[in-house]
């Protein structure tokens, strides 16, 4: 299985510090990824032996002589014989070009149906030696108007060091998020601070805080019916898939990933 390969390599190990306040489903297991989240799409890339190509923003989907234009922000266009769509469904609804006319009425109808949650994530670094004396690895909080979920990152991980210094990151409730989406960062980390010093009153000073907006955090409502990505168009093929068009977890992206892989296999 997936979970097993990414085990046996070091990837992704089993959930064993303390988390209060989980909802632990019967005959689940949970993971971690000691490396951070990331670590899992770099393995998949290097087992690939893909070429990629960061930050490239793209802007327009067109067809030019039976294969796919791609436009970006900055640098010329490419052409592509296979192009697949993972962004939150927002932004492929976005995209200019022959796209817009090739998304049929049924598929934009499902398409703008995907709805998403959001949430702002807040990142506090503390120096070395400078502990968070808590019983636990991570908090689900369920009586804060602000404060969802907190994490000792390290901690959750397995992978303190007296040399390392603490990290502790906290997630919004979706809540506070959507009533502060549109407000500055700056001012929003301040709420989310005070709350936390309510809910851990003995923090320590951190060395560094980073305040993230996550417009599309979790999909609340993915693409109805759907087996796992939709094909926008099928020669050159345009496919378009992810966790909006299965749910919202590693098994979903794995599920859609799996379906794609099978869609793209006789274009190859």
């Amino acid at each position: 299985s997936f979970y097993e390969e990414l085990v046996s390599h070091g990837v992704l190990k089993a959930l064993t510090a303390p988390v209060e306040g989980m909802v632990v489903r019967e005959g689940s297991q949970n993971y971690v990824a000691p490396q951070g989240i990331s670590s899992v799409v770099k393995y998949y890339l290097e087992q690939s032996g893909a070429e990629v190509s960061y930050e490239q923003h793209v802007t327009h989907i067109s067809l030019q002589d039976g294969r796919w234009e791609v436009s970006r922000k900055s640098g010329p266009p490419e052409q592509f014989d296979v192009v697949i769509l993972t962004m939150p469904v927002p932004q492929i609804l976005q995209l200019q070009g022959d796209i817009v006319d090739i998304i049929n009425g049924s598929q934009k109808q499902q398409l703008e149906s995907v709805s998403y949650s959001s949430r702002f994530a807040l990142g506090l670094f503390l120096e070395a030696g400078a502990g968070i004396a808590v019983p636990w690895a991570a908090r689900y909080i369920s009586d804060n108007p602000c404060v969802r979920f907190i994490s000792v990152d390290n901690k959750k991980r397995n992978i303190e060091s007296p040399e390392v210094g603490s990290s502790l990151v906290v997630h919004t409730t979706v809540t506070f998020g959507r009533q502060h989406l549109h407000s500055d960062p700056a001012e929003v980390q301040q709420i989310i601070l005070s709350h936390l010093q309510s809910i851990l009153p003995s923090l320590p000073e951190p060395s560094t805080i980073k305040c993230q907006r996550w417009r599309y955090s979790q999909v609340t409502r993915a693409v109805p019916n759907c087996p796992g990505q939709m094909i926008l168009h099928t020669q050159p093929l345009l496919i378009c898939g992810g966790d909006a068009f299965t749910r919202s977890n590693f098994d979903g992206c794995i599920e859609s990933a799996m379906s794609i892989a099978e869609a793209v296999k006789p274009h190859l």
